[in-house]
């Protein structure tokens, strides 16, 4: 997390930027995945197979990147 006074580096939120950012990617991914089941939903709804087979792609990535985080954050963080 990079601020406009330069790099943060945890002096204002006590998380090195590196866990931080860790934090952030896993949290994205899972929200990610969250709001793309909305989209299936509406695609499928729709009859529109393809578009619903795009969002269902995206959501196994977002699933992948959050598993891959959450491996992270308990080797780095002690859990």
């Amino acid at each position: 997390m990079t601020t406009t006074s330069g790099q943060e580096a945890g002096q204002v939120t006590g998380t090195q930027d590196k866990d931080y950012n860790l934090i952030w990617f896993t949290e994205q991914c899972l929200s990610n995945a969250l709001r793309l089941e909305t989209y299936i939903q509406d695609a499928d709804r729709d009859g529109d197979g393809e578009l619903a087979e795009l969002f269902r792609k995206a959501q196994a990535d977002s699933r992948k990147g959050a598993e891959r985080g959450k491996q992270l954050l308990r080797s780095r963080l002690g859990g």
